[in-house]
């Protein structure tokens, strides 16, 4: 049925938008009345979610393929989503990658630049082209998606760890450079159980470093980050820009 909500009225785009993370914020998205732009490498995964999210919600969602790491998909995200709705007050910078490696002596330059691609060089360019037409269309929410890993590298997700460190920086920048319209804000997320997860091994070893290593003794569901991720889409949030809200259930 037709939504009304916090957002209705609004556009917002997530990047990594299709499944895990970004298709539950999607989902919250739409069920607040907003229309959506869908964003992943995987078009059909895209388009799947843009119909479910008509039927659910009788929104308009656009599906798009994009790679983010290339500005030129970056571009054509951005004039599609632009040519279809007019404007994008919300952008997600969800799109994220960590592919395992052996030793840190075995990351290759194509893997390091390939992971700093994805979760940093494709978040400044979308960030640098939204955010400018955010301000002249008068204002808009962007919120980037970290990882505790920023915080607390791991020796097997050093690229990762770094892109998402530098994400967090380029919140504090873009923050001085779009203020006082638009409001960039860090989700820094924690262990959550997306397709992702099923790459960290055996789940009952994953829930045991769980138990041991987060306050709440477990790991988290994709649905936990929507309240974050609506408070920071919304006015709820209009006195709020710079900000990092942790969201990992108390990971030390």
């Amino acid at each position: 049925m037709a939504t009304t909500g916090a957002l209705s009225g609004k556009t917002a785009l997530v990047t990594g938008g299709s499944r895990g993370l970004g298709r539950a914020m999607v989902l919250a998205f739409a069920g607040a009345g907003a229309s959506v732009v869908i964003a992943s490498r995987k078009l059909d995964a895209c388009e799947a979610l843009a119909r479910e999210v008509g039927t659910r919600y009788e929104v308009a969602a656009l599906p798009v393929a994009a790679n983010v790491s290339n500005w030129d998909d970056c571009e054509a995200l951005v004039t599609a989503a632009y040519e279809r709705f007019g404007r994008v007050d919300v952008l997600v910078n969800n799109a994220g990658m960590s592919p395992l490696y052996p030793s840190v002596d075995q990351v290759t330059e194509a893997l390091y630049d390939k992971v700093l691609g994805v979760n940093l060089k494709g978040p400044f360019r979308l960030t640098s082209l939204i955010g400018t037409r955010m301000g002249h269309d008068g204002g808009g929410s962007i919120i980037n998606i970290s990882s505790v890993e920023a915080e607390r590298p791991e020796p097997s997700a050093l690229p990762y760890a770094a892109a998402k460190a530098g994400l967090e920086a380029l919140t504090l920048g873009f923050v001085r450079a779009f203020g006082p319209k638009v409001r960039i804000n860090t989700i820094r997320c924690g262990m959550f159980r997306t397709d992702i997860s099923k790459a960290w091994g055996d789940p009952a070893a994953v829930d045991e470093v769980a138990r041991q290593r987060i306050a709440l003794r477990r790991v988290g569901e994709p649905a936990e980050i929507v309240g974050a991720a609506m408070f920071l889409a919304t006015e709820a949030s209009a006195y709020c820009t710079g900000a990092t809200i942790r969201i990992d259930g108390g990971t030390r």
